[in-house]
């Protein structure tokens, strides 16, 4: 996209929010970089290049706009579409691998060297991983710094920078400001000066491209809600995180604009990764006005994307927990499979403390799970055989579901596990891997909805008719449920 500039320029004269995080304005006169959308008058289209990311401007010499905060932005929705090497290694990125085990770490997970990777993320991206995991380490500190009353040495050590001093000269090439003086430009705003502090608390606003509509989303996650894990509270799905340098506990609430987000930490050094997690776990940098398009094109899934457009696919936290709830969920009605998933909880999940709500533990881990005695669970013979055989591979290594892995390598070492059919391995490849194709033409709930409106109802014809949304079948699927009056297809009242 970058590299069309008429195509830019008239986004950036439009000031369309649709290209926020897509592609960055920097403007060579005050050698500042903008969203797309920045409020501003634009500048003179000779006056302004664009680049991929945020961290290829910064590599530039241009620093970031106080107006629009082109470091809030969006993530860019290319990198959930994709499969390729590219888009796993911004997955890793984006979920901090660079800053826990550094570049050669990120390499060994995508089986590259590291030359290859620099040059693969400096040819697309304009700036290697260093440079991108710097960029995000810089808006990290802004959230601290702006939301949180933190010193500023913590600070700079939990949005994982090596010393103090690299943080001070980081912040202020990036922003052109102090650390002080963006916490003492928060603290004049009008919305910083009325907003509420809890102690040990960081509350935050997580931006998407419109349209959302919450309803499929938020009545998905509330309404299989894990009890002790999730649930919904004053009008906020709330789980338990389980990070690597601790726990945490996140409050998340739908509003027109904005994702409101308030996390409670054990340690802050993993804010950049909850704020990841939640982020793909509500889909937010998805294109919605792509995918609508896209799905328009049937004439009969076109009056269901009309009626409520921005459905976006209900994911997961930790693809490991899904994958698991997804062999408990096999064949059972929603509440039966929240309640073997609680009684797995409450004996073998690490209890934590929730002053706020109703939380009680961390889900547990493959490796708690995997010496499990099978006479304990109150499943069928052959599905304890899956669910044990499903965390063992999870535990030895052998299987991996993560932001890195291969949609189609998963799927393969899926199948091959004992009770693993199509229907539980694509769930867990839309839901856990976040395939934007993934597709259920055996689901009861899409083959009724299909049937209703008129479409194939058996699996390979409907596969067929499926070819024409692609690449976006998992938003049809949701669209399809969307037609029943099942609970995860409303927001809880």
């Amino acid at each position: 996209m970058h590299t069309d500039t008429e195509r830019c320029v008239r986004a950036v004269q439009s000031k369309d929010a649709r290209f926020d995080g897509v592609f960055f304005t920097a403007v060579l006169t005050t050698r500042i970089y903008c969203r797309p959308s920045c409020p501003v008058v634009p500048p003179k289209a000779e006056n302004m290049v664009f680049h991929p990311s945020a961290a290829s401007c910064q590599r530039a010499g241009f620093r970031a706009c106080k107006r629009c905060r082109p470091d809030t932005s969006p993530g860019s929705p290319e990198w959930n579409v994709r499969a390729d090497a590219v888009a796993r290694a911004m997955r890793l990125i984006q979920d901090g691998v660079v800053d826990r085990e550094g570049v050669p770490g990120l390499a060994a997970r995508l089986g590259w060297s590291t030359r290859q990777i620099e040059r693969q993320l400096l040819a697309e991206l304009g700036a290697g991983p260093l440079a991108l995991a710097r960029a995000q380490r810089a808006q990290t500190a802004r959230l601290l710094i702006e939301t949180t009353p933190m010193p500023m040495a913590e600070i700079a050590f939990a949005a994982g920078f090596s010393s103090i001093r690299t943080f001070n000269d980081t912040v202020r090439e990036v922003f052109a400001l102090a650390p002080g003086e963006l916490r003492a430009r928060a603290a004049r705003s009008s919305a910083a000066a009325n907003a509420p502090r809890t102690p040990g608390v960081i509350a935050l606003r997580l931006p998407y491209r419109a349209p959302l509509n919450p309803s499929n989303l938020f009545g998905h996650l509330a309404a299989t809600a894990v009890p002790g894990v999730e649930e919904w509270r004053d009008g906020a799905y709330r789980r338990t995180l389980t990070l690597t340098h601790g726990h945490g506990i996140v409050a998340l609430t739908p509003r027109p604009d904005h994702i409101a987000c308030r996390l409670s930490l054990t340690d802050p050094r993993d804010l950049t990764l909850a704020i990841s997690r939640c982020r793909w776990m509500l889909d937010l940098d998805a294109d919605p006005v792509a995918v609508d398009e896209q799905l328009r094109t049937d004439p009969l899934l076109a009056p269901l994307v009309d009626q409520a457009p921005g459905r976006r696919v209900p994911r997961t936290v930790d693809a490991a927990e899904f994958a698991v709830r997804a062999v408990l969920g096999q064949q059972v009605s929603t509440a039966a499979a929240r309640t073997h998933a609680a009684r797995l909880v409450t004996a073998h999940g690490v209890p934590v403390e929730d002053p706020e709500g109703g939380l009680t533990h961390l889900f547990p881990t493959s490796e708690a799970l995997a010496g499990l005695d099978p006479e304990s669970l109150a499943l069928p013979r052959s599905r304890r055989t899956t669910l044990l055989t499903l965390v063992g591979a999870l535990a030895d290594g052998s299987l991996s579901l993560g932001p890195a892995d291969d949609w189609d390598e998963a799927r393969a070492k899926l199948l091959a596990l004992p009770g693993f059919g199509p229907w539980t391995t694509e769930v867990i490849a839309m839901r856990a891997l976040g395939d934007p194709d993934a597709f259920l033409p055996g689901d009861l709930g899409v083959r009724r909805a299909a049937e209703g409106l008129g479409l194939p109802a058996t699996p390979a014809a409907l596969t067929a008719r499926a070819a024409r949304w692609r690449p976006w079948r998992a938003y049809a699927v949701q669209y399809l449920w969307a037609t029943d009056s099942h609970p995860i297809n409303h927001l809880p009242a």
